[in-house]
């Protein structure tokens, strides 16, 4: 296992602080350029989309799901342990500037995600099983229809199966059953078990059950953390001028003891950004190919929201909780690490520290597990999908069956191992997704200026 691990964080180090960055970076660079800025321009669109009247009861759609319940299941995948452990972990070992990298990644991110939601959108097809099914396999085989093109894709399909299917839900299980036994002295196996035949559940009902527990749950969990955050940041009302100051100072002049250097400052950023925000990994187009809208362009703009909610509401809460309770006024993280304080349970000592230990540790245990409970349901999904496109419909029950396996081996495998690994396949996935993007540049591009135009008819036509 420490020679894996070893190995592993190896590989990861090269992945993420050079290939990574450079691809995501350039990518939302790219089509920020390209769409020009669609994610300034085009927010308060898909805004008014979102929260114009939605509903938590969009009910069984013929050929796919709303608009809403694609949103829900692509923000459930993206909500999960990286907007609280994942965040905590790059604030641990970067500082507090990391929090302003994840910022930019994400800002250029938006048109990124915009880019995925779009093509998804433009290259679904409609399943063996009568369902519409969509996602970076289709859209890479569009912009590369040789042996290169189904190589990619099908590359592409094993690494976010390995990811997100197997992997990222040993992740997932694995932060439930520290964070809950922390809280609640439960054994972690038994939280395992228990989130095991639950998720197994809804993973046999498939797509329309999927999506259905999503958009009941998503907005739930968020209002109930961003409450719970939001009285904490009150009752620390006078650190958040500093929590601010240090974010931006440590951005740039990372200290040595709490910042380490500016490249790992930066990396850090881009890789928990990365497992946080999704954006250029390529999982969840899947949901937005499964949208019914008019054109495209709409559901991209439905796609920048969920990011928006992720990185820029829901992972900066966690982050101004643990800075303004850990390192402003001389908290016990202000002069470096402290034994004890881990990734993992340091967003429940943060919360602690106004809340008491035992209803901080509570807290964060409850949303921590229904934000990742969500998030493996998504990733189940995103898997499920390509899994299908590599085996068939024959492959989905046993597919089911493995990732109930691993959920439940995530509960009580080495924290360290399975969160490298996750990256691992993260980072592997992220090549042939941003490939296929850059390829397709001019169609997105085309598809934003269509669905803006006709954003605009029929605004001026209500009026």
């Amino acid at each position: 296992m420490d020679t894996l691990l070893k190995l592993v964080q190896t590989a990861n180090a090269y992945l993420s602080d050079y290939i990574l960055i450079v691809m995501l970076v350039g990518c939302g660079l790219y089509y920020s350029i390209r769409t020009r800025f669609v994610q300034v321009r085009c927010l308060g669109e898909g805004m008014r989309r979102v929260f114009g009247g939605f509903s938590l009861r969009g009910g069984k759609q013929s050929g796919g799901i709303s608009s809403f319940q694609a949103l829900a299941t692509a923000v459930a995948a993206q909500v999960g342990t990286g907007n609280i452990v994942g965040a905590c972990g790059a604030i641990l070992v970067g500082g507090p500037g990391v929090l302003f990298w994840m910022w930019l990644i994400a800002f250029f991110g938006m048109a990124t995600i915009y880019s995925e939601a779009v093509l998804a959108q433009e290259t679904r097809v409609v399943g063996e099983d009568g369902n519409v099914v969509g996602g970076p396999v289709y859209y890479i085989r569009r912009a590369f229809d040789n042996k290169f093109g189904k190589f990619l894709s099908a590359f592409f399909a094993i690494a976010i199966t390995l990811a997100l299917g197997f992997m990222g839900s040993m992740v997932q299980s694995n932060s439930i059953g520290e964070t809950c036994a922390a809280a609640f002295h439960v054994p972690s196996w038994v939280i395992g078990l228990l989130v095991t035949a639950v998720a197994g559940f809804i993973f046999l009902g498939g797509i329309h059950r999927i999506a259905s527990v999503t958009e009941k749950l998503v907005p739930v969990m968020a209002c109930i953390y961003l409450l719970g955050g939001l009285v904490l940041l009150v009752c620390r009302i006078q650190y958040i001028p500093e929590t601010f100051a240090m974010i931006f100072r440590y951005a740039f002049t990372p200290n040595a003891i709490i910042g380490g250097s500016l490249g790992y400052a930066l990396s850090q950023g881009a890789k928990r950004g990365l497992f946080s925000n999704e954006a250029g990994m390529g999982s969840t187009p899947h949901a937005h190919a499964l949208a019914k809208v008019e054109k495209p362009h709409d559901q991209g703009t439905v796609a920048m929201v969920g990011m928006f909610i992720d990185t820029f509401v829901v992972l900066t809460l966690t982050a101004l909780v643990v800075i303004s309770t850990l390192y402003a006024g001389n908290g016990i993280l202000a002069q470096g690490a402290v034994d004890g304080v881990t990734k993992t349970n340091m967003a429940q000592i943060a919360f602690g520290m106004v809340f008491g230990e035992s209803l901080g540790n509570g807290f964060v245990a409850i949303c921590l597990l229904f934000f990742a409970f969500s998030t493996i349901l998504g990733w189940n999904l995103f898997g499920r999908i390509n899994v299908k496109y590599l085996f068939g419909q024959k492959a989905d029950k046993i597919y089911s069956v493995l990732a109930m396996i691993f959920l439940f081996l995530g509960s009580i495998l080495s924290n360290d191992l399975v969160w490298e690994l996750t990256d691992f396949f993260n980072n592997l996935m992220v090549i042939p997704n941003v490939i296929g993007l850059l390829a397709l540049g001019g169609a997105v591009a085309a598809a934003a200026k269509a669905g803006e135009a006709a954003y605009k008819a029929k605004k001026k036509n209500k009026v």
